[in-house]
């Protein structure tokens, strides 16, 4: 499945940003991408610059940032890129969006929530996520998936906060 320009920018930038290995900065918690706006030396950004224009390009991180998936700061002298929560959670969401493999052990992944009713819409947001990356209802708060997902999905959960009410297992058969 392809992805939507927005999307695979903001996925491109995580995974550069996971690859470089010090993503995050000592002032905030979001991964960093120093030197990169404008950035003529960043790749990322030659590469959406030649493959859309630089006009295009431009109004794509006029986008990202009004809806607030990137902001734009000066750290230590440097322009810099920070991802917001909410561009790391589209990232993350567009990634499910991408083929799918099957976990090369043959094991299951099983997440078992149990979230406050007065977090309903806490709630509605795991269902969604488990449901765009591939995972299938079991029983009502057990959910099960045969796809190697495991990493992306426990970073989603890490950056909504819904760690704390979810229990994730590899099982061998269903």
């Amino acid at each position: 499945m392809t992805l939507n320009i927005t999307d695979k920018f903001l996925w491109d930038v995580y995974n550069f940003l996971s690859k470089a290995g010090n993503i995050f900065d000592s002032t905030s918690k979001y991964p960093t991408m120093y030197n990169c706006l404008p950035g003529p030396k960043n790749p990322i950004f030659n590469k959406y610059k030649k493959e859309n224009g630089a006009k295009k390009f431009s109004k794509l991180i006029y986008y990202l940032k009004s809806n607030r998936y990137i902001r734009a700061k000066n750290l230590e002298n440097k322009q810099a890129i920070i991802l917001t929560k909410e561009g790391i959670s589209k990232a993350l969401r567009a990634s499910f969006k991408l083929e799918k493999s099957r976990r090369k052990d043959g094991k299951w992944v099983m997440l078992i929530f149990d979230i406050p009713q007065k977090y309903k819409k806490s709630r509605e947001l795991l269902r969604s996520i488990l449901i765009n990356s591939g995972f299938k209802i079991l029983q009502q708060s057990v959910w099960v998936c045969p796809y190697d997902i495991l990493d992306r999905v426990e970073k989603v959960l890490q950056v909504h906060s819904l760690d704390r009410y979810v229990k994730i297992f590899l099982i061998e058969k269903i």
